[in-house]
């Protein structure tokens, strides 16, 4: 188990690396946008973020 959840922790680190390695122009004024948003905005944001990998992890456990 904790095998699993280091690997899908080193897997969120090389994702969000690879915006600001690749384009960090880009990554910065998307980040000055994200900013910008209300806390209600960032808190519907996070919560869908959250459903959407819950539902991915039942999907990817469920095929094994």
């Amino acid at each position: 188990m904790w095998q699993d959840l280091f690997a899908a922790l080193s897997l969120v680190l090389v994702i969000e690396g690879m915006l600001p390695f690749v384009k960090p122009a880009a990554w910065r004024r998307t980040i000055g946008r994200i900013a910008d948003q209300s806390d209600n905005t960032l808190q519907l944001i996070g919560l869908i973020s959250m459903l959407v990998g819950i539902a991915l992890l039942y999907a990817v456990r469920q095929s094994t």
